[in-house]
């Protein structure tokens, strides 16, 4: 398993290494999949649903959808791997994390350098007034406590620019790092996908471990379609030989 890994494990000590997670992240933590076509939203579109089109034309439907994910969220809990990173970021290994994902996992496991490229999804915004509540109460009603305008998750929709501080942080980081670490981020979606690309180009090494092949393959100096969190936990044993 950890052949050829020696050269992660080494920037690893020399705490040159920024991470990069995608859905694939927090497969382990049993949420479900909105895209596979064995979900409950199968017959629906995902791109259409978590929408500006849908959140404006149609939005009881809008919000059933994310009704359904935010229940599922709060019933789910992070995996290993998000623990394994916040140990490796209190160890200081870890530059910080940018993710896609929108789970929170990344902080609840105690990781505090995270950068959340499309939003999260633990908390919800009024439209009107722009309150912030924890998204739970989402599963309650739909309209702010404070002036009764529309709530929305606080996630980036298709249609909607990233925003821009985590633009910013993210660069900075694939600027900075030697290393650059791909987890379970199939690599497709921009312009998330642009920073290991970013990265590779000013000198970085780029590791990608994904179950699946991703367009940037080619570019990586090694890829992993091993499980996340069995390569995770190998070469945090393998560090642990150097502490």
């Amino acid at each position: 398993m950890l052949e050829g890994l020696e050269r992660l494990v080494s920037f690893l000590k020399s705490k040159e290494v920024v991470v990069f997670t995608g859905a694939g992240m927090s497969t382990a933590s049993g949420l479900p999949d909105f895209r596979g076509k064995k979900g409950l939203w199968k017959e629906k579109d995902p791109s259409l649903l978590a929408s500006v089109g849908a959140l404006e034309n149609n939005y009881q439907e809008f919000c059933e959808f994310y009704r359904w994910r935010i229940k599922a969220l709060l019933e789910a809990k992070p995996n290993e791997g998000h623990f394994i990173l916040a140990n490796w970021e209190e160890k200081g290994y870890v530059k910080g994390i940018i993710t896609q994902n929108v789970d929170g996992f990344h902080q609840e496991a105690g990781s505090k350098k995270v950068w959340e490229l499309h939003g999260t999804l633990r908390k919800v915004r009024c439209m009107r007034c722009r309150s912030r509540y924890e998204s739970a109460l989402f599963l309650e009603r739909t309209s702010c406590p404070n002036c009764g305008g529309k709530l929305r998750p606080d996630v980036v929709l298709f249609g909607e620019s990233l925003p821009d501080l985590a633009l910013e942080k993210a660069e900075e980081l694939s600027l900075s790092c030697k290393c650059f670490l791909v987890l379970g981020s199939s690599l497709r979606v921009s312009p998330a996908n642009w920073f290991p690309s970013l990265a590779k180009r000013n000198g970085a090494e780029l590791f990608i471990i994904n179950m699946e092949p991703t367009p940037l393959d080619a570019l990586a100096e090694r890829v992993i379609a091993e499980e996340i969190n069995k390569v995770l936990y190998c070469v945090s044993e393998k560090l642990q030989k150097y502490i």
